[in-house]
Parts: structure tokens; C-alpha cells; sequence
């Protein structure tokens, strides 16, 4: 089975080796047919700490380092936007 990999935005870095990623997606309302935006926080595995608040993400599913922390961080999109 292929793991899911999300796109998001770090929200917090403050623990140490994880940082929690905000996932927005936008979904069809079923009664009104309006495209309404969700949003999920996850937490990741930062192994070295490197990124920061505000940093784009990718997370990959991985196996369970603890009770809610199933993600990797596996690159950061804003650095390869850049170069």
C-alpha cells in the first residue's frame, strides 16, 4: 500500500524533533455545492530541526514514533521554489 504524502504549512516548532504541519483542503459542501476549506493539524518528525514557523512543507506517512506523531518531513518546497 503507497503512503500518503500532504502539503502544508509548519504552525509550530517548539517540541523538540517535531514540528505540527496545517493541511488545508477544500472539499464540495454536499447541501449547498460550495467549495468550503478544512483544515488538519499533524505532527511530524523534524530528526534535525531545521524547519521553522511559516516554512512549506511535505510529510510522507511513516510508522508511529509516538501516540500522534505518524508523519516525516520529507523536503521543504519553498527551497526548491527558490533555487
Amino acid at each position: 500500500m503507497p503512503s500518503r504524502i500532504l502539503t502544508g504549512t509548519v504552525v509550530c516548532d517548539k517540541c523538540d524533533k517535531t514540528v505540527a504541519i496545517r493541511v488545508v483542503n477544500s472539499v464540495l459542501h454536499p447541501l449547498y455545492k460550495k467549495m468550503c476549506r478544512r483544515h488538519k493539524k499533524y505532527l511530524a518528525h523534524d530528526e534535525f530541526n531545521v524547519y521553522k514557523v511559516g516554512d512549506v512543507v511535505s510529510i510522507i506517512e511513516s510508522r508511529p514514533f509516538s501516540k500522534n506523531k505518524k508523519w516525516v518531513v520529507i523536503n521543504n518546497n519553498t527551497a526548491l521554489q527558490e533555487s
